[in-house]
């Protein structure tokens, strides 16, 4: 286990990252735009592609 807890520069981004994917989404929802709703959608494995590029980059360790 590590002992950081998911608090890496990695971990932030992709909670940032995904955060921003589920308001545009719900937005979309809200506003009855089925475009900006499926936009949303397709941002949400973005957080997750970002997590991964970011570990491998070093960034998901604690210093």
């Amino acid at each position: 286990m590590s002992d950081n807890h998911g608090n890496t520069p990695a971990a932030w981004t992709a909670v940032v990252v995904g955060l921003a994917s589920f308001v545009v989404a719900g937005i979309g929802l809200m506003a009855f735009s089925w475009l900006t709703f499926w936009i949303g959608v397709a941002l949400t494995p973005v957080a997750l592609l970002v997590f991964v590029v970011m570990g491998k980059l070093g960034y998901h360790e604690s210093h």
